[in-house]
């Protein structure tokens, strides 16, 4: 496994995220502000009881911020789950250079370490969720160079990963079957980019948001639809992919091939790069189990 989370680029500190607010939104700053996460790319703060406020801790980070705040106020009014769509938006000052948001405060722990209530209704209803973002997206909205693509396209960085792995011949074998599909037919759509449990938040057994949309961009809704072997067994993937056959285009039996094999490139990222983040690493290690036993 490799350690690699990289140190922050600028100063995050809470006394800057309190300088910034006095300057540009001083009706909030009297408010109770404390440091909820600090990720790869983020420091979260939460600010108040209602409000968090979301700073990248490195120049790749901005702009999915950025991202963020010019595609999330559209997408967020159409889904049926909570997403932390800005309510005011920062701007560089006091040599912190990039935007910043103020969001709401969405409760609750993640689903990679909290179980849910009925396993099988967060499957209908995270399906649902599913077919209400992965709609047609626009010419102009943003690419990733590392989601939403054919699948089949990340077939040499697995071959080089694999011989990093104990996991023996059946990754490869096992891969090059999922990859023998046809490519998505269809207009791109917008995909949330970076889904897992570690970015779906559960309340009271519920799930209450999708964070962290930084990765939202235009492509194959089959990246997404991996999360289904994550989070579910068989019977409630079966139910999340007929809840997420009811949007736009239905889940059909190749789109639901790739994001398998979606799966097992997460599966082998998550593994790999999980010296420093045990969660990530338990998610890496579920898939492996029950993708290729």
């Amino acid at each position: 496994m490799t350690s690699n989370m990289p140190a922050a680029e600028v100063d995050t500190s809470a006394s800057l995220v309190r300088a910034l607010l006095e300057s540009q939104h001083p009706d909030l700053a009297s408010l109770p502000l404390r440091e909820a996460a600090n990720g790869w790319d983020n420091v979260i703060f939460r600010l108040g009881d209602a409000l968090s406020i979301r700073l990248p801790r490195r120049a790749m980070a901005a702009r999915l911020v950025e991202h963020e705040q010019a595609v999330l106020p559209a997408l967020g009014a159409r889904l049926p789950i909570a997403i932390p769509v800005p309510v005011r938006i920062g701007r560089p000052e006091f040599d912190y250079p990039w935007s910043w948001s103020i969001n709401p405060w969405i409760p609750g722990t993640i689903a990679a370490v909290t179980p849910f209530a009925d396993p099988s209704r967060e499957a209908q209803r995270l399906g649902a969720f599913m077919a209400a973002l992965h709609t047609t997206a626009p010419v102009d909205a943003p690419s990733n160079p590392h989601r939403g693509h054919f699948v089949g396209r990340n077939t040499d960085i697995n071959v080089e990963r694999a011989a990093q792995l104990d996991w023996g011949d059946s990754m490869l074998e096992r891969w090059g079957e999922l990859v023998d599909v046809e490519p998505w037919p269809h207009e791109p759509t917008w995909i949330h980019g970076d889904l897992h449990g570690a970015n779906l938040l559960v309340d009271d057994g519920e799930i209450s948001g999708v964070i962290d949309f930084g990765d939202v961009c235009a492509g194959d809704p089959a990246t997404d639809l991996s999360i289904a072997w994550s989070l579910f067994g068989e019977r409630d993937r079966d139910v999340f992919r007929e809840a997420a056959s009811r949007g736009e285009h239905a889940v059909d039996d190749a789109t639901w091939q790739r994001a398998e094999a979606w799966a097992l490139h997460f599966a082998v990222i998550y593994t790999l790069h999980s010296a420093d983040n045990p969660t990530m690493g338990a998610i890496g290690d579920h898939l492996r189990r029950t993708l290729l036993g």
